[in-house]
């Protein structure tokens, strides 16, 4: 992972680059780090999805970033007004762990997974092709996208870095 004009998205927060800057995100557990890349544009967008759905907000001012069906459409809403074009959008994601062993635990409690599932239907939804992934397992990853390249790298103490 590089160092250079660095965008930081925070936890529940989502975020756009271009003109070769950098988007990163980290502390991904159970979280889902999406990102979206216009190749021909070199415009690249992340979003730090904590869970899966809107419907289950209680706080008064709806943070849109933190929910999966809310931060697609938004993300997707800021790539566009800076001309990003949705038919050639490509997503790539990580994170969705199973932070802790659960052993018959109520749906409610699979929230890794679940944020993944929620995301590839907002995805599907908008007919934006998810080309690649790294989700799932039992560990944290911290992730970053290069607007220059559309490269995704994950980082995580048991597997090192690597790129998809």
């Amino acid at each position: 992972m590089t160092e250079g004009t660095l965008i930081k998205v925070g936890m529940a927060d989502l975020n756009i680059a271009e003109g070769g800057a950098m988007l990163r995100t980290t502390g991904l557990g159970s979280c889902v780090g999406l990102t979206l890349f216009d190749p021909i544009l070199r415009i690249g967008g992340m979003a730090h999805i904590m869970l899966p759905s809107s419907d289950i907000a209680r706080e008064g001012q709806l943070n849109i970033a933190k929910y999966a069906d809310t931060a697609v459409p938004e993300l997707l809403r800021r790539m566009t007004s800076k001309g990003a074009v949705t038919g050639r959008l490509i997503a790539k994601m990580a994170g969705g762990a199973q932070m802790f062993a659960l052993v018959g635990a109520a749906d409610t409690m699979r929230i890794g997974p679940r944020n993944v599932e929620a995301t590839k239907q907002a995805l599907e939804y908008f007919s934006i092709p998810l080309v690649s992934e790294d989700t799932g397992g039992n560990y944290g990853r911290t992730v970053e996208l290069s607007s220059q390249t559309g490269v995704f790298s994950i980082r995580s103490v048991q597997f090192g870095v690597k790129e998809i």
